[in-house]
């Protein structure tokens, strides 16, 4: 279960919306169920731009500092996420990305920022695989045993 969310700006707004979710009379028990998750866990938002959060147990920090991530990684007793394309580039490229779900989903859409960073090459193990009904596709990956990162 993930105890911290590390998010930049713009998808904080978008998560958000988990703060109020158990509060809509159409949500549906899973809903509930990920809005008491997303609510517990604790939130870090990378941005130069927002003066205020509007959910509990959430913080702003102005930089990504890849050392206090680790520091917050080895004394966390629940793991940690990354939210966010740049931001989760810069983690990766800083070595604190081990594991990786990915979910494909049955639509196209052209643009955007780029799910992985330019110039960095990891092996991968599957671990995990998940077909869900509606065509999503979960991927769950590890950074291979003998692999370290090289940017």
């Amino acid at each position: 279960m993930i105890g911290t969310h590390l998010y930049g700006r713009r998808m904080y707004e978008t998560m958000v919306y988990w703060e109020t979710a158990h509060t809509l009379p159409e949500s549906s028990p899973v809903e509930l169920d990920y809005a008491e998750v997303w609510q517990s866990a604790e939130k870090i938002i990378y941005s130069t731009t927002m003066d205020q959060v509007s959910s509990a147990r959430t913080w702003i920090e102005r930089d990504f500092d890849p050392d206090s991530i680790r520091q917050l990684t080895q004394s966390a007793a629940r793991d940690l996420s990354v939210g966010g394309a740049e931001l989760a580039a810069q983690a990766i490229k800083a070595g604190l990305v081990d594991e990786y779900h990915l979910f494909l989903n049955p639509v196209l859409v052209g643009g955007g920022a780029a799910a992985l960073p330019d110039n960095i090459r990891l092996d991968l193990e599957l671990v995990d695989e998940h077909r869900f009904p509606n065509g999503v596709v979960h991927l769950h990956y590890r950074i291979a045993a003998t692999q370290s990162v090289s940017s």
